[in-house]
């Protein structure tokens, strides 16, 4: 009886999470869920993507991500339980990075993102991948999430955003040895840099890069910022207070203890985003 009231008071007071989490959907035997592979011209080159599609004729709410710098936390895990609660989830990787051709620049990072949301938006492509061109939100994390915040403050045609443990690339007009030693840290599976070019390159964008620029955007969307233990909270805080004050009604934040990866906390971050993205439905 112990043990059946203890049961009883846990599922009361336990956290929900989204059945998506754990459940894999129907197997529907017309329009099973597949994995597509994806080569998005952007910058004269293709660089390469991939398309989580689930189950279902769909047209289906697409989510993209991006990563992060370099990106050996690729959170593919959120992508597939985003998959799982029924939208079109596209990861890719910029030039330069992890087998994409062409060489590895912060600026082509944010023209990568332009060319994804224009592959998708395509009308053949939307119809072949069965999105709904109405229903697209953007996702990053760390760097990704500055991608996403810069991309949402011209594109006017997006359903949401999502910052994970976002990096501010901007700003960043400081110290030149210190931070050659920290882009030589994030260099792995990226092409035709150097630690030296990668830190020139932010130091001579330090304004042009700063993602105070994107406000009015971000105001206008609805936005999830998601911060952790890692030192980036301070800066992303700032930019919820700036697009606050610009008026955004459709703002979520939420801070967890945990790692910049979110290493212990996976699930946690998976629910989060999906139950933040079905206030969108």
């Amino acid at each position: 009886m112990i043990a059946f009231a203890f049961t009883l008071l846990f599922a009361a007071t336990a956290p929900q999470i989204p059945p998506a989490i754990f459940t894999d959907p129907p197997h529907d035997a017309a329009h099973p869920a597949q994995m597509v592979v994806l080569h998005i011209p952007s910058g004269g080159v293709e660089i390469n993507g991939i398309a989580y599609l689930p189950p279902g004729a769909g047209p289906h709410p697409a989510f993209v991500f991006m990563h992060g710098l370099p990106g050996n936390e690729k959170n593919l895990d959120l992508v597939q339980a985003v998959r799982r609660a029924g939208w079109a989830a596209i990861a890719f990787n910029y030039r330069g990075s992890w087998g994409s051709p062409g060489s590895f620049r912060f600026a082509q990072n944010l023209e990568d993102a332009d060319a994804v949301l224009a592959y998708i938006r395509d009308p053949a492509n939307a119809r072949k991948l069965g999105i709904d061109t109405s229903r697209i939100v953007i996702a990053g994390h760390s760097m990704g999430g500055w991608v996403a915040a810069m991309t949402t403050g011209h594109d006017r045609n997006l359903r949401g955003v999502i910052l994970i443990s976002a990096a501010n690339m901007g700003g960043r007009s400081g110290d030149r040895t210190k931070l050659v030693e920290h882009m030589r840290e994030d260099m792995e599976s990226l092409a035709g840099v150097t630690a030296e070019s990668m830190a020139d390159e932010l130091i001579a964008n330090a304004k042009s890069f700063d993602w105070t620029s994107a406000v009015p955007g971000l105001a206008r969307t609805p936005l999830l910022v998601l911060t952790a233990n890692d030192g980036l909270a301070p800066q992303d805080d700032a930019l919820v207070d700036a697009v606050k004050t610009a008026g955004n009604a459709h703002l979520t934040t939420t801070h967890v203890a945990t790692d910049h990866s979110w290493s212990d906390a996976r699930i946690k971050l998976e629910s989060l985003v999906i139950r933040w993205l079905e206030t969108l439905r």
